[in-house]
């Protein structure tokens, strides 16, 4: 998938996804449409609702979130149908650079090793160094060789990519 681009609808788990800054999330009230529609997560973390105001999205499941608004339209209306859905995850992403065919970032949706993520980048340019390709993540420079995993060498060098890790091609 070329960086910056997510299918109209992910596939997260309404139970376990969290959701984060700048999520796109949609918000069905069965029988309101004027109360339904897509929602951008503000950097605090909150999104305004119609009959309800403010109220916190990240760092909840959109499970939590659907309650937690149906709880809070029952002042207005009576046993209030929500859901929530995901539509584009913005919040969780990993960046790759150097001598790759598409370098950029990348949206975190499901879990990916750094060879699959490596593979969502295009595969290496002519001269890339793939025995010397690095994790930044945090203050950790983690070693990653191509050659050695392909070969099935090394494996625990295919670690799962976090958000907001570098993989950095020379």
């Amino acid at each position: 998938m070329p960086a910056n681009t997510v299918p109209a609808a992910v596939p997260v788990d309404p139970k376990a996804y969290l959701i984060g800054a700048e999520d796109v999330i949609s918000i069905r009230v069965w029988k309101e449409p004027e109360n339904s529609g897509q929602f951008v997560v503000r950097p605090d973390g909150k999104i305004s609702i119609p009959l309800i105001g403010e109220i916190q999205a990240a760092g909840l499941t959109p499970e939590k979130l659907s309650a937690n608004i149906a709880q809070g339209l029952q002042k207005v209306m009576v046993h209030p149908e929500v859901t929530v859905g995901v539509e584009k995850v913005n919040s969780k992403k990993y960046f790759i650079q150097g001598e790759v065919n598409r370098p950029g970032s990348y949206p975190l949706v499901i879990d990916t090793s750094v060879l699959e993520a490596l593979v969502n980048a295009g595969g290496f340019r002519e001269f890339a160094n793939t025995k010397k390709i690095v994790v930044l993540r945090g203050s950790e420079r983690l070693k990653f060789n191509y050659h050695e995993v392909t070969k099935g060498k090394k494996m625990d060098q295919n670690i799962m990519v976090k958000p907001g890790d570098q993989i950095i091609v020379p």
